[in-house]
């Protein structure tokens, strides 16, 4: 047997192929949306995902607006966050976030399913999403794909 045809090709900064893509948010759920929108964003759908580099595409949500939750999750779900001073914690339901900025309901739920630390501060920086069917991305002819054939 030839051990040297099973060899493991990691990506290299000169291999990896970023895209732009473009999925519509209209009825969709919130976390599954945003799963499968970090999954394009991480790469792992690619054949040379390589978990130490940013190999994934850069994605535009659109129509964020437009986004669901089921059950009583738009009142009852907290999202805290913190000041960075003592006793600065704060809490906040999904429905006043989405009521200051739509934007920050889908970017905050794919933040959360990303890896913390530097990696994951730099995927994030390839995601965008919009208010409506506009975005200002047009000159990088963004790929238009069903976010339901991710898997």
């Amino acid at each position: 047997m030839d051990t040297l045809s099973y060899k493991t090709e990691s990506a290299t900064r000169e291999t990896i192929n970023k895209e732009w893509l473009v999925v519509d948010a209209t009825d969709m759920v919130l976390g599954r949306l945003s799963s499968r929108v970090a999954k394009l964003l991480r790469g792992k759908n690619k054949p040379n995902f390589t978990p130490n580099l940013d190999c994934g595409d850069n994605v535009i949500v659109i129509n964020a607006e437009k986004v669901k939750l089921t059950g009583k999750k738009w009142s009852d779900r907290v999202i805290f966050s913190h000041t960075g001073y003592p006793g600065g914690q704060r809490e906040t339901s999904p429905a006043d976030m989405y009521a200051k900025d739509p934007t920050q309901l889908v970017y905050h739920a794919v933040k959360g399913m990303l890896p913390k630390n530097k990696l994951g501060r730099q995927i994030l920086k390839n995601l965008y999403v919009y208010v409506g069917p506009e975005h200002k991305q047009d000159a990088q002819k963004p790929k238009v794909i069903d976010i339901n054939t991710i898997k």
